[in-house]
């Protein structure tokens, strides 16, 4: 299948090899690289399941890139290759495929060891948003509608609890009751969506969503399929979830998680360092919150999918949901005690 998909980008059969690439949960993706030159490619098959009108993808990342090559020619935007009748998308048996090209001498980092590494992520992101500033929102496709809905996404927990599996519901009286707890931030939540600017939003800031230089310096950010109209804290929350912490919403050992007071003032400055100019006043107030929001948003989903048995995330064991959502709740009790020992929300 791939070597057809390729074909409609130009490769010859025998010409390339394919090696699977990276540790995304969502897309397929792969290095091509060429056996005469060595000149290499990424190609990425779209979860058709998680992003229903791919085409939408092509629409924003195109709006994206010509906004970017009239007012910011300088910045290295990583667009896709067309094929060799014009196309960025190619579809093979209802699958999906785009390829872009390799950034030579460039790395990706799936885990945030330094907190210069959490600044410079940082730094990227709010670098990415900042020049996307005058670009009008509006324009852009939403890709994954309601994506971070906290609002919606207690809904479905709620749901969840009349209708999901009753052994795991008798399972997980406590972690549901730690939710309820906080609900709190949902009405937060509410009370301020409409007052935060929207701005052209990354969603996924994960530090392996920025190429690197051999130094750790950032180079840009990559992986635009779900940029779409959105609010700062779901950029910034979701550095907060993916860097505070040594581990991930995988590790099992819940003492091993915690709150590196270093990584949280690198990631406030490396965002203010491009965002400072751009963010109102009341949206600065709100750093410690977009941890909050995101971390609990994250528990939320992995509870309610534990609860209707797995649908959306899939899972690799028994329990495995179960285990992020608590994994992730541990984590938003160790920001309310790094907020509770008196940390500053930003300086």
């Amino acid at each position: 299948m791939t070597t057809a998909v390729l074909q409609q980008f130009g490769f010859i059969e025998n010409e390339f090899s394919l090696q699977p690439h990276g540790s995304g949960l969502i897309n397929t993706t792969w290095v091509v690289e060429m056996t005469g030159t060595g000149e290499k490619f990424i190609l990425q098959k779209v979860n058709a399941a998680i992003f229903k009108n791919p085409a939408d993808i092509a629409f924003n990342i195109r709006q994206i890139a010509d906004y970017l090559k009239q007012h910011h020619p300088d910045y290295l935007f990583v667009a896709p290759v067309k094929t060799v009748d014009g196309r960025e998308m190619v579809t093979e048996e209802y699958e999906n495929y785009r390829l872009f090209p390799f950034v030579k001498g460039s790395q990706t980092i799936d885990v945030v060891k330094t907190p210069e590494q959490a600044f410079e992520a940082a730094r990227q992101f709010g670098k990415f948003t900042k020049l996307l500033s005058g670009l009008d929102p509006r324009c852009l496709r939403i890709t994954l509608p309601d994506f971070h809905n906290l609002s919606l996404r207690y809904q479905q927990f709620e749901m969840a609890l009349q209708k999901g599996n009753r052994h795991r519901l008798q399972q997980s009286r406590e972690l549901t009751g730690f939710i309820q707890d906080q609900r709190s931030i949902v009405g937060e939540y509410e009370f301020n969506k409409t007052d935060f600017k929207t701005r052209a939003t990354h969603h996924d800031t994960k530090i392996s969503n920025v190429l690197f230089d051999k130094q750790d310096k950032g180079i840009c950010v990559i992986d635009l399929d779900t940029v779409m109209p959105g609010c700062f804290i779901s950029d910034l929350g979701d550095m907060m979830r993916t860097y505070l912490s040594p581990v991930n919403e995988e590790e099992s050992d819940f003492s091993k998680i915690e709150i590196r007071p270093g990584y949280y003032q690198a990631i406030i400055e490396g965002y203010l360092s491009e965002m400072a100019g751009e963010l109102l006043d009341f949206e600065k107030k709100y750093f410690l919150f977009a941890g909050k929001f995101m971390i609990y948003m994250q528990a939320i989903r992995f509870l309610t999918d534990h609860l209707n048995d797995d649908v959306y995330y899939g899972s690799k064991y028994e329990g495995h949901n179960f285990l992020r959502a608590g994994n992730q709740l541990t984590l938003l009790q160790r920001l309310f005690e790094f907020e509770a020992a008196g940390k500053p929300a930003w300086r």
